[in-house]
């Protein structure tokens, strides 16, 4: 039982350990720069 216990204790370590590079991968390394949009340019005339 005992071992038991220290064999899902390492799977759950394995686990969170992958979670947690996963989140910090995707928030710090994975940082795309998006470029600058122009405002849709709203009424103006309109040709009858």
């Amino acid at each position: 039982m005992d071992t038991f216990l220290e064999f899902t204790r390492e799977v759950l370590k394995g686990i969170v350990r992958a979670i947690s590079a996963y989140y910090f991968k995707r928030t710090f390394l994975e940082q795309k720069k998006t470029t600058p949009r122009r405002r849709k340019v709203k009424g103006g005339s309109r040709h009858k």
